[in-house]
């Protein structure tokens, strides 16, 4: 079994900031790919950010120069450190982990339970 567990979401004014916190734990042999992943109500899930084992990013083009994401291959965990939010950043923010397990050979992804980021005045 494999827990994603998130932290750090919250109520935060325009122009201010949020760090999200993301710890994988379980039988993990290898993690891959992180990321956060958000909704807000009435829309389709989206990309906010990933990162490889090796340190590569993406982000959203919304996002870009204003969140940084993060992690530590030796706690499994990511972070996304979100910067002069915007009302428009409001959603629930999910955490996901592409990993593989002891005793398989497959890659599979999993999702944490999600975390409410409210950008409001």
């Amino acid at each position: 079994q494999v827990q994603l567990v998130e932290s750090g979401g919250g109520l935060v004014q325009p122009g201010g900031s949020l760090r999200l916190s993301c710890a994988a734990s379980g039988s993990i042999f290898s993690m891959y790919a992180m990321g956060w992943h958000r909704q807000a109500p009435g829309k389709q899930r989206e990309l906010v950010a990933r990162i490889t084992s090796g340190g590569s990013t993406n982000y959203a083009d919304s996002v870009k120069g204003r969140f940084t994401i993060s992690r530590d291959n030796a706690k499994n965990t990511v972070d996304l450190q979100m910067n002069s939010l915007k009302p428009e950043d409001t959603a629930v923010y999910y955490c996901k982990a592409d990993l593989s397990l002891y005793g398989s050979r497959y890659i599979n992804t999993y999702w944490g339970q999600g975390t409410q980021v409210t950008v409001s005045s």
